[in-house]
């Protein structure tokens, strides 16, 4: 044998140990580190780790409320009332938008990637019913939670590693790898939360360093 981490053989044993060993199970000896060299290699391939899938898993946690200062979540603490659904001068959409933008992506990116693929963006309940812009805050922040616990658990679901670089399908047609998907909904969670400090930065008039 060459190569492995179990790479030894009789006569490479020092001479303390030869004489423990008779030389005619020798043989033996090879097949026993042929078997526990290949369960050590099995142990460290992607078909029997989920190495990767919790440190993904962890980080989706993170960007959406686990970082206390910089997650979706964290930066909804110090919104007023009326920040929720107002509109920054030269803007465009309010917090409220955003945020249903944030949810609706988690709802269609696990119906593609992980389930049915039957949901359709312009329908409830990816829209709000009767035409309304944004859904109540309350309700909103439901249907964002729940969307959320929908991704993170098929993200969890995953047999192993090997799983991340199994083409899943996205709302808008194209065949992506498992962990591409990942990174984009984690990035997706960050730069909305970035969004959003600044649209409540700008409408409480603070939008400067602490410093200055």
């Amino acid at each position: 044998m060459a190569g492995g981490f179990f790479d030894i053989s009789y006569q490479q044993l020092p001479l303390c140990d030869k004489r423990i060993i008779d030389p005619e199970d020798d043989s033996r000896l090879e097949e026993d580190l042929m078997d526990a060299q290949k369960q050590a290699s099995m142990s460290r391939s992607p078909q029997a780790s989920r190495t990767a899938i919790e440190t993904l898993a962890g980080f989706i946690e993170e960007a959406y409320e686990g970082d206390p200062d910089q997650s979706l979540l964290a930066n909804l603490h110090n919104l007023r009332e009326q920040d929720w659904d107002s509109i920054p001068p030269g803007g465009g959409r309010s917090i409220a938008d955003i945020l249903e933008h944030v949810g609706w992506c988690k709802w269609m990116y696990e119906d593609y990637a992980f389930g049915k693929g039957t949901l359709r963006g312009d329908q409830p309940p990816l829209v709000p019913p009767g035409g309304a812009r944004t859904r109540p805050r309350d309700e909103l922040l439901d249907w964002l939670k729940e969307g959320h616990k929908h991704w993170l658990a098929s993200v969890r679901a995953l047999a192993n590693d090997a799983e991340l670089d199994r083409k899943r399908l996205t709302n808008w047609g194209e065949y992506l790898s498992t962990r591409v998907i990942i990174r984009i909904m984690i990035s997706h969670d960050l730069y909305h939360a970035g969004e959003i400090n600044h649209i409540r930065a700008l409408l409480q008039s603070n939008d400067q360093w602490f410093y200055d």
